[in-house]
Parts: C-alpha cells; structure tokens; sequence
C-alpha cells in the first residue's frame, strides 16, 4: 500500500507549526491502520489562529493584486508539481482510487486555481461605475474555512484560493478524517512565501473547532462543505454574531432518461456518475428516473454496466471503487442498503449482504435498487455510498415531479436524442447545475445548490465574488 508523503501534521498558526497533547488518529480506510495522527484543536488555537489571521489581514489587503494573483499562480504550479503525492496521500487517508485521485482528487485543485489566475490576469476588475457611483468589492476580512473528507483538497482551494486573492485571510479547519493532504497545502503556501498569519490551519473535530470558528466574534465569514445536517449547525452558530455565511451541503440528484434518450450511453454516463469517489459525492446522480415501460430493460443495462466496477485495493490503477472513507462511514451506507431492502425496493445488484469483499477495510458493494418509489428513503436522504436508486415515471411532468421532490436541489442530469428537449427539461429542474447529454463539468463555472443543498457559489467569478463585500462610493 502507497503510503502518504511525511509532511506536517501539526496545526499552522501565525506561520509556525503548533502541536498538542491530545490526537485524533489517521486511519487508512482500506488496511486499517493507524498512519499518522493530528493535534485535537482547542478553542484556545482557534482564538490564536483567529487572532494572527486579523492582524495579518490589512497588510495583506494592502498587497498589490499582482503580487496576490502570484501567489495563486504559483499554488496552481506546485499543485500540479505535487501531484503524485498529493494522491498518494488522499488514497491512504480516505481510500479515493489512485487513477481518480491523480486525475481529480490532485488536478481538480490544480485546475481551478490556474483557471482562478487566469481569470484575473484576463482582467476581471474589483470595481464598476453605477451612473455616479463607484461600486467596490472588498474583501470581507477573516474567513473560517471548514471542509469534508470526500474532496479533501479540492474543498480546501475552492475556498481557500478565492479568498485569498481577494484580499482575505483564512482560517482553516480540514476533516480530521482525511486532514493529511491539508498540510501538503500548508506547505505549498509556506515555501511560495506567503506572509505569516495569512493562512492558518488548526486542526480538531467539528464540535470543538468547527464550533468555535462559526461562532467566533472575529471571523467575518464561514465558508463551509458538507452534511445539511452540519451546515445548518453552522448557520445557526454563525447567526448570533451575522456573519456572511457560505454553504455547500448535500444532494439527491435526479438523472433523467427521457423517452427518446440513448439509453445504453445514458446508463453508463449515469452510473460513472453515480459511482464516482465511491458515490462519495455530493453531486452525484443517485437516482435514475427512467420511463416506466422501459424500467426492467434499464435495470439490465445497468447491472451489466456495474460488473465494470468491482470493488480492489484503491492502490491499484485498474480499481474504479475503493473503501469508504471510514468505518463509520460504511455502517452508514450499509444501514440505508439494508432499509432500502426492507422498504420493498428490490437489490438486482449488490447489498448489505453481498459476498467477494475484501476481508480487510471500510468496502461495501456498489449496488443498485430497482422500482424504488418517491417515498422511500433511499429516494430521499443522501446514502454517500456506490448506490443507485432506478425509480419509473409515467410521462415527462411525472419525471419532472419526482426530480424536484427532494429538500435538496445540488445538482441533476437529463438524457435525450433531442438537444433542445433536454435543455428545456434541463430548465424545469430546481438545482444548481444540471448535465445535458453528459455534459462535462466545467471548473470555471459557478457550482452550490438551491434549497438545503447550500448558500453561495464556489469557483470562476462567482466563487471569487463569494469572499468579497460591495461597497457603493457616490461621486
């Protein structure tokens, strides 16, 4: 098994590395082990990376943007530098098989940083004139960063960059389950010379740390990944001192199979979909509504579809789904197959009880639910697992019924041999990105959800202008 590059575990504040008595273990969710450990943060780091963080803050606003969008340029340089470890060390601490994790767990990151440079260098402007007004965008000031274990460094750019360049300094809190690729990036920023206190990393669980961040009197925003369930925890924290507050949550997206749809192709696009980082993706299309006189047809296709992605060692490059993150994290996904049996759905593949896994690890089986109605709760609460729920429609306004029957609204997909038919469906669902046909993601464009799937924007311009205030000067 590859094991992750020896870089700091210690918590960054005011540019010098802190430690702490108690640890939180790092356990590789594929053998087992025990492979590093970080300090337990307290509320007394979060007051201390608090405090470095808002006397570094002016200075750094002060810095020419130039010399600001140098510093994401470099990131991007030694990100893509970094990129072997970089994966080697999110396979090792949460299980992401090597190939994704090189091609997305460490290019993603480096892609949208450069995508964020060259956004900036093409020149977006901080400012426009209104008729007698000269409208600003300032940065909001002290940023507490919280991010999850799915996307570990990915999560981490996505805020951490934008705000940086805008003028802002963070205080970072990455997962203490998957925290090792977080002291990579300390370190990219600390050898590119970024001043001390600019960034800050304290490591710690949500309840103390993340707690103190959403909370505290001296951050001026909260930007936070994960669970609805956390984040409205967040919200509500953050809420007794009206900080800005950013949200990327959970999801339950449809994926829609319209009548005259490739359904071969479409099948195959939607279960990659689904299945990708172990389902371990809030983006996911987890449900695939399909035409009801063509449901077992689409079953079929889908089982011999899944034989592709047998569950292996996330070291080897031929393994397309790997461990859960943890072992907590597989009892989870195997109490929804379990409940989804019991609701009446019916297991044409996989299953809590599902022989041929490895012996050792967090593993389930990829699986898929057929017949599985609207009200069940596999067809509703987020699995986070390789489970896809095969739910028929009777027509067009039925599929669109069902789509958007969920709290959530993150994101979607609609296949149809028609490009303009697809795109009108595309508009009827309520989330915040839809693929057409498949349609590529795109890391410039602006990513978050509708309803409990999030507040705010990340990446591209919209993500940029997240971090930022607007001010209105009257001339």
């Amino acid at each position: 098994m590859a094991a992750p590059v020896t870089t700091s575990t210690e918590h960054v504040i005011a540019g010098q590395q802190r430690g702490g008595s108690e640890r939180i273990e790092v356990v590789n969710p594929a053998t087992e082990e025990v492979i590093a450990s970080v300090p337990a943060g307290t509320r007394a780091d979060v007051d201390d990376a608090v405090a470095a963080a808002a006397a570094a803050q002016p200075a750094w606003a002060d810095t020419p943007l130039a010399d600001r969008i140098a510093v994401v340029r470099a990131l991007a340089g030694e990100l893509g530098a970094r990129g072997s470890e970089i994966a080697a060390t999110i396979t090792a601490e949460m299980g992401s098989p090597i190939t994704f994790a090189q091609k997305v767990q460490a290019g993603l990151p480096a892609s949208t940083s450069a995508g964020l440079a060259d956004l900036l260098e093409a020149g977006y402007a901080f400012e426009e004139r209104i008729g007698n007004s000269l409208v600003v965008r300032e940065p909001v000031g002290v940023v507490g960063a919280i991010t999850p274990w799915n996307y570990p460094l990915h999560q981490v750019v996505n805020k951490v960059a934008p705000a940086l360049v805008a003028g802002n300094t963070v205080v970072l809190k990455p997962s203490e389950i998957a925290p090792l690729s977080a002291g990579i990036f300390a370190d990219i920023l600390d050898r590119i010379g970024l001043p001390a206190g600019v960034f800050n990393l304290v490591h710690g669980t949500g309840d103390v740390v993340g707690a103190a961040l959403s909370a505290h009197e001296g951050i001026d925003m909260i930007s936070f990944t994960g669970s609805t369930r956390a984040g409205k925890l967040v919200a509500k924290s953050a809420a007794d001192t009206v900080k800005k507050v950013a949200l990327e949550l959970g999801g339950k997206s449809a994926n829609v199979l319209l009548d005259d749809a490739d359904f071969g192709k479409a099948v195959k696009l939607g279960l990659a979909n689904c299945y990708i980082n172990g389902g371990q993706t809030c983006t996911a299309l987890t449900r695939m509504l399909v035409p009801a006189a063509r449901h077992d047809e689409i079953v079929e296709l889908a089982v011999a579809a899944a034989a592709k992605y047998a569950v292996g060692d996330p070291t080897d490059p031929g393994t397309r789904v790997g461990p859960m993150s943890s072992a907590a994290q597989r009892e989870r996904v195997l109490g929804y197959y379990r409940t989804g049996a019991s609701e009446g759905a019916d297991v044409v593949l996989g299953g809590a009880e599902a022989e041929g896994l490895p012996d050792r690890g967090a593993y389930v089986a990829p699986t898929i639910f057929a017949g599985v109605r609207p009200e069940m709760t596999i067809a509703n609460e987020e699995i986070f697992g390789p489970a896809l729920s095969i739910m028929p429609y009777a027509d067009e306004e039925d599929a669109a019924r069902i789509a958007n029957a969920t709290v959530y609204g993150l994101a979607g997909g609609v296949s149809s041999a028609d490009p303009d038919r697809a795109l009108a469906f595309a508009r009827r669902l309520r989330t915040g990105q839809v693929d057409v046909n498949g349609g590529a993601f795109n890391p410039v464009a602006p990513f978050g959800g509708y309803r409990q799937s999030g507040i705010g924007r990340e990446l591209g311009r919209y993500g940029l202008e997240e971090f930022t205030e607007v001010k209105s000067i009257q001339l």
